[in-house]
């Protein structure tokens, strides 16, 4: 099944996805930590408020996650067009929840960078309390998937060799539009994975290039830290991304960026200008 985190008539609702009705979960306004893979297995729908998906607007997939790890250079393409060496392990950094937009929000142009770049990528969603988890049973430990730009502000990223600072500027990562659940996505590992910056195709690749997969990244991140319901890993982003081209490709006021996952879903979001402050 799908779902997701809404806002409806200015309140916040858990809604499952049904073709073109969105059906609230009792007592639950959000995804997260409280709507583990139990609890999305057996969701308490209310039917009889089904709405109209196109009443809601869409917040980001899980608003309030208490980790959101993401991993750089896990695409052999990415890793050449960087220039860098091959990872024996993850390269891994963090963003915070007010990083997180909706699938179809605008994303703030910040005035301090001029290096805005995109990165597609799928969002691993986690559906129960894993720690130390083998790779063969990492899969059990995710609830779903989702689409995933890791909008990037290339020139704070290289102020140091530590990426934070231009990969967690507020509200520049989308992601969405539901959590597909894992019984309709059975192997992250077969998905195509499509950006679209203003009609144009600029990256195309299979999850299945990913260096390191799905299950070896949650096995990986276990180790060291407890993954709970709601915590988010984003799978780092194939080859194309706008900083590595010649000529550049970065985004400014207008672009429309899209992308999209096969039987996952797609997100489109417009870049908008943001005045200092």
């Amino acid at each position: 099944m799908r779902f997701a985190s809404a806002i409806q008539d200015g309140r916040s609702v858990a809604v499952g996805i049904e073709g073109d009705r969105a059906i609230p979960l009792t007592g639950v306004d959000e995804l997260g930590v409280r709507t583990p893979s139990s609890l999305l297995r057996d969701p308490p729908l209310d039917r009889a408020a089904a709405m109209a998906v196109s009443a809601l607007r869409l917040r980001p997939v899980v608003p309030n996650p208490r980790k959101v790890i993401c991993v750089g250079l896990n695409y052999l393409a990415h890793v050449e067009e960087t220039r860098r060496d091959l990872p024996v392990y993850p390269v891994l950094f963090t963003k915070f929840a007010t990083t997180l937009a909706g699938a179809f929000d605008t994303i703030p142009c910040p005035a301090e960078s001029a290096s805005i770049d995109y990165e597609g990528e799928l969002a691993v969603v986690i559906g129960e309390r894993a720690r130390r988890v083998p790779v063969e049973r990492a899969l059990d430990a995710v609830a779903g998937y989702a689409v995933a730009n890791d909008v990037s502000m290339r020139d704070y990223q290289y102020k140091t060799n530590q990426w934070l600072q231009g990969k967690a500027w507020d509200a520049s990562t989308p992601v969405g539009p539901e959590l597909v659940t894992t019984d309709e996505v059975r192997d992250p590992g077969v998905l195509r994975l499509r950006t679209v910056v203003n009609g144009e195709t600029v990256q195309d690749a299979a999850t299945e290039l990913l260096i390191f997969d799905v299950p070896t990244l949650v096995s990986l991140i276990s180790e060291f830290a407890t993954l709970e319901p709601g915590d988010l890993i984003l799978t780092g982003t194939p080859g194309g991304v706008g900083f590595r081209r010649e000529p550049q490709l970065l985004l400014g006021d207008g672009d429309v960026v899209s992308v999209e996952i096969s039987g996952v879903g797609r997100i489109e979001n417009r870049m908008v200008s943001e005045a200092p402050r």
